[in-house]
Parts: structure tokens; C-alpha cells; sequence
């Protein structure tokens, strides 16, 4: 049996990957930073990775470590926190893994190293759908933290031939917010709103977007979303402003818990070599709306396909993972539109 080490196993995503990787035969040891943590058929250990010797004792004896734990948003710390624990972290986890012979790490990157979600900026996409070839633009300390990661992977290939995967996950919903009826109804309003706005006049819409890319650039100038949630910040009422200003910035990208443990665990036990950036997403959009409509709509100024996208089918390509970990999803939400 083959022993693995799973970094923020206790986490959201962290539990759905540990229970997958029990159910496929691995054993599993869980570190995090909680204390008195019960993982049924999981061995739990209380450890920091920031700290080098507590981390590399939990090390030994493992054949690979899913590395998971991080701050997973730039709302509650300050940004040289953020860059410590997530950047410092996940160096330790590869420098321990050398130190130990371990050759195989699996690591949470996010969608936000290319510079997306968090931007304080806007975003400007070369081409659609997004693979991980596309240029990244970080400007936030969260996602500038993550695209350090996979450089840290690349360095360990290069240095020590460790192969790993760093996995660029989107929101990961898990089961019962998928299945949230408000939730569920609140994206059925967008498709309406949307279905209308696309109906409008082409002058009449650029008037309106020309006012909500100004609202935009400066919510996200003032980076009042590396702060938490208020209220004030957000309209209520204003269903442009939320596409344009907060979905937008997401690409309407989503993932299933339980395939985001999937990913995780086809990225343990593939075939492959050398240092991998991945994207795992859903193979829809969250909306369940056209996609080429969408892009259309909030993405006007691009021109370029790199590849076929029909119906709500994402905005981000999922080709690379198919082809090097066989990841197909297997929990996406039916299109609420239909497709």
C-alpha cells in the first residue's frame, strides 16, 4: 500500500480528497494546523508547514505528499502573510519531499495565477477558451503567492527530478450549494437578465458596459476585495454590475468538490514526468448560459478560438488535463439553460 501525506487534508477540499484517495487503497496522513481532527480511515497529525523539521518528520516513510494547505484568499490576511505561508509553505513541502526521496507532488494552484479573480486591474484575455499557455498578470498578493508555486514545482523538477502537478482549480462548490435551490434560482434570473441584454440594441449595451467597466476599474483599483466582505460594496440589485464586475473576473468557472479530488488523484497516479500546470475545471460554465455569448458580451475584443466551445461548455480549456491524467468531470451540473 502506498502511503501519501495530504497537506490541509481537514480542509473543504482537503476532505474530499482524502476520503477519494481511501476509497482508491492509498494511505493517507493528514496534516494541519487544527488540533484534535478526526478523519475516518486517516491518520491526522497537527503540523505547520511553515515549519521545516515538524514537516519533513510527517514526511517519512511517505512515497508522495498532496500539498493543499494554503490561505485560499487574500480577504483575511495581509498580503506579506498570504505570500509566507502559501509561497514559504509550499517550498518547505518540496524541500522536504528532496530531502525524503519523495518524486511525485500534487499541489492546489488556483485559476488566480494568471491573474484573474482578484486582479486590481482588469483582465484582457489574448484568446478563448483560456489554456494554460495564456500569458499571466498577477496583481494581487494571493494569486502572485500561487503562480510562485508552480515556479517552486518547476525549480524542484529541474534541481531534484521531482514530477508534480499544480492544479488550477476554480471555486469549488461543494454538493449542497450545487444543489441550493436560491442558488439555483438566482442563476436562472442572470439567464433572463442575460437573455434580455443580448436582445438590446448593440448602442444601447455599449452605453451601459461603457459605465460598468468604469464602475469596475475602480472597485477593483481601491482592491477593495483584499478586505472582508462588505455589504456596501456589492449592489444588490444590479445584475450588470455582478457579470461585469465579479463573474466576469472568474470566467464563470467552477468545479465539483468531488472532482476536484478526482483531479487530485488521477494527478497521483498518471504517467508523466517533469513540472505540469493544469486547469481543473467543470466542463460548464456555472451559468448554464451560452458561452459564445457570453464571451461575446464581456469579452468583445476578442477575436481568437484556439478551440471549438459550444453551448455552455467552459470558457476554460480542460484539453491539457485530459490528455495527461485522463481527468474528465464527472459531477458537472446539468445547463440551466440547456445545451
Amino acid at each position: 500500500m502506498m502511503r501519501v501525506l495530504v497537506t490541509g487534508g481537514a480542509g473543504h477540499v482537503g476532505r474530499a480528497v482524502t476520503e477519494r484517495l481511501i476509497r482508491h487503497g492509498w494511505e493517507v496522513r493528514v496534516i494541519g494546523m487544527e488540533s484534535g481532527v478526526r478523519i475516518p480511515g486517516a491518520e491526522f497529525v497537527t503540523c505547520d508547514i511553515t515549519s521545516y523539521a515538524q514537516l519533513r518528520h510527517q514526511m517519512r516513510g511517505c512515497q508522495a505528499v498532496v500539498h493543499l494547505a494554503a490561505i485560499p484568499n487574500p480577504r483575511h490576511e495581509p498580503g506579506h502573510e498570504i505570500f509566507r505561508v502559501n509561497a514559504s509553505g509550499t517550498f518547505n513541502v518540496f524541500e522536504a519531499a528532496a530531502a525524503e526521496g519523495i518524486r511525485r507532488i500534487v499541489q492546489a494552484s488556483s485559476i488566480n495565477a494568471m491573474g484573474c479573480a482578484w486582479s486590481t486591474t482588469d483582465i484582457e484575455p489574448r484568446y478563448l477558451p483560456i489554456d494554460e499557455d495564456h500569458p499571466s498578470s498577477t496583481t494581487d498578493p494571493y494569486s502572485f503567492s500561487k503562480k510562485t508555486v508552480e515556479e517552486i514545482g518547476d525549480y524542484y523538477w529541474r534541481r531534484d527530478g521531482i514530477s508534480s502537478v499544480a492544479l488550477r482549480l476554480p471555486a469549488v462548490w461543494s454538493q449542497e450549494r450545487r444543489s441550493d435551490e436560491a442558488f439555483r434560482q438566482h442563476c436562472q434570473q442572470l439567464n433572463v437578465f442575460l437573455d434580455a441584454f443580448s436582445g438590446q440594441p448593440e448602442d444601447e449595451r455599449a452605453s451601459l458596459l461603457a459605465v460598468v467597466r468604469q464602475r469596475a476599474r475602480e472597485f477593483r483599483r481601491r482592491r477593495l476585495l483584499e478586505r472582508p466582505h462588505d455589504p456596501a460594496d456589492f449592489p444588490p440589485d444590479d445584475p450588470l454590475w455582478k457579470l461585469y464586475t465579479i463573474d466576469r473576473f472568474n470566467f464563470w468557472a467552477w468545479i465539483d468538490e468531488r472532482d476536484s479530488a478526482q483531479a487530485v488523484e488521477r494527478s497521483l497516479s498518471a504517467d508523466y514526468e517533469g513540472s505540469h500546470v493544469l486547469f481543473a475545471v467543470d466542463r460548464y460554465n456555472y451559468l448554464g448560459y451560452d458561452s459564445r455569448t457570453l464571451a461575446r458580451l464581456f469579452f468583445p475584443e476578442v477575436s481568437r478560438w484556439k478551440q471549438p466551445v459550444q453551448g455552455s461548455e467552459s470558457l476554460i480549456s480542460l484539453e491539457r488535463a485530459r490528455k495527461l491524467i485522463g481527468y474528465q468531470p464527472e459531477y458537472s451540473m446539468q445547463p440551466v439553460g440547456g445545451d
